[in-house]
């Protein structure tokens, strides 16, 4: 199932997102709870434009910095009013003062919901060099939080010795989500299509392929940076969505 992060056009307010979306023949949505947007935390209000938009929000993303005990409830609380499916959280990140809402507070509620709750890897980056931005968490480490997790496609290094495909393996029976995006030397988050100038770091139409293969039949998400869809251009906005419906529909959907 393909859905769109709404991470990709968060340069818009929610209510307009929906609009663009419903518009771009996209009705499956991971909302992702941006901090500075006010509106994502009012639960009523929230709940109108989806009803209204009638566009299913079937996962939600987490801020990857300052939650605490009070904002993962208040997130749960918004999962539960729009029947998500699926939650995902980062790992604690060094400015975050209190961790034990990941490290305790995650494990005792996981059971407690009619969605599930899952942990994302995170990329190694460092402050002063020597400083871990992120708690470190192998992938073999992020399933011991909530058994569930999501693969961040941005987050994998490619000078390690895991690719996508490995990554994947590695959290296959766990894995609920992919953030899907191409990335190249310093850039992340790039629509996940071949030009003929292009050349990815990724191999992004393998990995497709293997996880039909594989019977993989949980989310594949769209998460771009918005400049990449050109959201001051609405009608360009469109045509690059619809080229990543065809991408997945090519490698994902009708591969055999």
């Amino acid at each position: 199932m393909l859905l769109l992060s709404t991470y990709s056009l968060k340069w818009y307010g929610i209510h307009r997102i929906l609009e663009i979306a419903k518009k771009s023949n996209y009705d499956w949505l991971d909302l992702y709870m941006d901090l500075k947007e006010f509106d994502l935390w009012d639960i009523d209000y929230l709940k109108d434009i989806k009803e209204k938009s009638k566009i299913n929000i079937f996962s939600i993303s987490t801020p990857n910095k300052w939650l605490n005990k009070t904002k993962v409830d208040k997130i749960f609380e918004i999962a539960k009013v729009l029947w998500v499916q699926l939650v995902t959280f980062s790992p604690p990140h060094v400015t975050d003062k209190n961790k034990t809402w990941f490290t305790k507070y995650l494990q005792e509620v996981k059971n407690n919901f009619n969605f599930n709750i899952a942990v994302q890897n995170i990329e190694n980056k460092y402050i002063f060099f020597i400083i871990p931005e992120y708690r470190s968490m192998p992938f073999d480490e992020i399933k011991k939080i909530t058994w569930y997790t999501s693969l961040e496609i941005a987050n994998i290094d490619n000078s390690s010795s895991i690719d996508i495909i490995k990554a994947s393996k590695m959290l296959w029976s766990s894995m609920k989500n992919v953030f899907f995006s191409d990335k190249k030397w310093d850039e992340e988050w790039l629509l996940p299509w071949k030009e003929a100038w292009w050349i990815s770091n990724l191999p992004l139409e393998s990995f497709l392929m293997n996880l039909k293969a594989n019977a993989y039949n949980w989310f594949i998400t769209l998460k771009v940076n918005p400049e990449n869809l050109w959201v001051w251009d609405e009608e360009e906005i469109s045509k690059n969505l619809e080229k990543i419906k065809n991408y997945y529909k090519k490698y994902y959907l009708d591969f055999k």
